[in-house]
């Protein structure tokens, strides 16, 4: 196991309400115990208050899904880095790839936001990965490159990757652990050219494709591998606490 702490995120996307949230929270905080991994959740942004509370003072997280990278203005829908911060959030995804791919979101527009999130005291999940054409078409290491490249333009610090091989997400495909591992790596020796080799043996990288807690003790026990975004799987507190506890304790 790295020295490198674990982390994992649950990425509840759209789903569950109110009720479900506190449940949620009373659940996880109740059976987390003294885990490796750090924790942190991801609401939709209408929860962002009722996580923070349920998770009171326990060693759970909280991030937004999303951040603007303006501090505020007339920008309908859109949620500031201080406004996260001000209702309790810590962390903040930064180039999600449904975010990419259902708002048309690019590498200079996701460096903007990642380093507004640190401007605020946000701890930014920079999301990179490839879809399932690229991947076909070998080009997977290329596009991890260009979005590596892109979305740390700003040299925002600190900061996380998360690897999301598009091709998984929700497909009920998973990498496997020697496909993450060669994806991981190759983060690693890009992120020593653009940050430097310590800094980079140092950076937390996560797997995000469909991480379950059938799979998780197999990922985790990878060299690069330091942890997952989980998505599905995080919207049912016993499937969620099962992938913190492959990850140590």
């Amino acid at each position: 196991m790295s020295e490198r702490r674990p982390i994992v995120g649950g990425n509840w996307k759209m789903n569950l309400l109110k009720a479900d949230a506190a449940d949620f929270c009373r659940r996880l905080t109740a059976g987390l115990g003294a885990a490796a991994a750090e924790v942190v959740l991801f609401p939709p942004f209408p929860l962002l208050d009722a996580v923070v509370r349920g998770v009171g003072s326990s060693t759970v997280a909280v991030g937004g899904q999303d951040v603007h990278p303006e501090a505020a203005g007339a920008y309908t829908g859109d949620t500031s880095a201080l406004l996260l911060r001000d209702v309790g959030c810590t962390w903040a995804l930064c180039g999600h790839s449904e975010r990419r791919r259902d708002h048309g979101e690019d590498d200079e527009l996701v460096a903007r936001k990642a380093t507004a999130a640190v401007a605020a005291g946000l701890l930014p999940m920079i999301c990179v990965g490839e879809t399932a054409e690229e991947r076909r078409a070998g080009r997977t290491l290329q596009v991890l490159e260009t979005q590596l490249d892109g979305a740390l333009s700003g040299r925002p610090d600190p900061f996380v990757i998360a690897y999301e091989p598009v091709w998984a997400i929700g497909t009920g495909d998973t990498a496997t652990p020697e496909i993450a591992q060669e994806a991981h790596r190759h983060i690693r020796e890009v992120l020593a050219d653009l940050v430097g080799e310590p800094a980079a043996a140092a950076k937390r990288i996560l797997y995000g494709g469909s991480a379950n807690p059938d799979n998780a003790a197999e990922l985790i026990a990878q060299p690069d591998v330091d942890g997952f975004l989980v998505g599905g799987a995080s919207l049912d507190p016993d499937r969620f606490l099962a992938i913190i506890s492959a990850c140590g304790s």
